[in-house]
């Protein structure tokens, strides 16, 4: 889609066998790449100029998440329906610089490279979530285990990881656990399902203070959907800090809520029910929120923040 002309748009082909795309970033350092986690045990990276598939990795599994390394721009990473995370180098096309087994099978539904992430033996940091909760990792020559972020609390099962690297903000959003099948959820209460309507679950807001250490700063309850898997966005804006921007599953509403407070700023109707994708670019002179609710896509500027 055109910014300067929305009107125009072109449809771009994917491999066959690329089946639904489950996430997609552009390159932070080069905007005419973007990387795509495929469910169809792909992770391509494409040429937004040219609008054509320049890599393609086959997965050992369907890709449920994908990152671009904030520290390296040759650097991608791919979150698995396994549990585990790859990392490849885009100037080698054989195989992943690395395979990591995660701390359970379950799917790696969100990824994100720590800014600023190097840690020992020149190793990068790296957060992921799966239902059981926040993952911290550890990639390029360093020997640490993943290991979950226990600063989170026992709030269920998570559903969602918001990370903003300018300020190391981070937002993960919970619904509660509907039955004691997983080893982990013996604490847990156990909620009434009622399939594909809103029930009511948390955010949590930590902020990272070390190298593998993280602080809570607040929690707030939450409309959020019992099934699906939303995506949220964290906003660092100039005049308003940081905002947190996410679905609320009952009235359909994107809001935007200042952190650490949790206070709602601003809640943005939409015309179609419920959110799916939320994302925050900087530029335009400003900002760009976008927010993918079914068949809709919505974009607001700053100025109507």
């Amino acid at each position: 889609m055109s910014l300067v002309a929305p009107h125009e748009k072109e449809n771009i082909s994917l491999p066959s066998g690329a089946k639904a795309i489950r996430d997609l970033h552009i390159c932070p350092s080069d905007g005419s790449l973007a990387l795509l986690a495929s469910l169809g045990k792909k992770l391509l990276v494409l040429s937004t100029e040219s609008n054509h598939v320049v890599l393609a990795y086959d997965l050992p599994a369907a890709a449920w998440s994908c990152s671009w390394d904030l520290n390296n721009s040759h650097h991608i990473y791919a979150g698995l329906q396994n549990g585990s995370v790859l990392v490849f180098d885009i100037r080698q096309t054989a195989r992943p610089m690395e395979s990591v087994n995660g701390l359970t099978s379950n799917p790696v539904h969100s990824i994100h490279t720590l800014s600023n992430s190097t840690i020992s033996s020149g190793a990068t940091a790296i957060l992921s979530a799966s239902s059981v909760g926040i993952c911290q990792w550890s990639f390029g020559g360093s020997e640490e285990r993943p290991f979950l972020v226990s600063e989170t609390g026992n709030q269920g099962v998570c559903i969602s990881l918001s990370y903003c690297p300018s300020s190391d903000d981070i937002v993960a959003s919970y619904r509660p656990r509907i039955d004691f099948s997983n080893e982990m959820a013996s604490s847990q209460p156990l909620a009434t399902p009622v399939i594909g309507q809103g029930i009511q679950g948390s955010h949590v807001h930590l902020q990272r203070v070390g190298r593998n250490c993280y602080k809570k700063l607040g929690v707030t309850y939450a409309n959020v959907n019992d099934v699906r898997l939303p995506r949220s966005t964290i906003m660092n804006l100039k005049n308003h800090g940081c905002l947190f921007a996410s679905g609320d599953e009952l009235t359909g509403d994107l809001v935007l809520q200042e952190l650490p407070s949790f206070s709602t700023v601003q809640r943005l109707k939409t015309p179609k029910h419920p959110i799916h994708d939320v994302k925050y670019a900087h530029g335009f002179d400003g900002g760009l929120l976008g927010c993918l609710s079914e068949d809709i896509f919505q974009l607001f500027s700053n100025h109507d923040l």
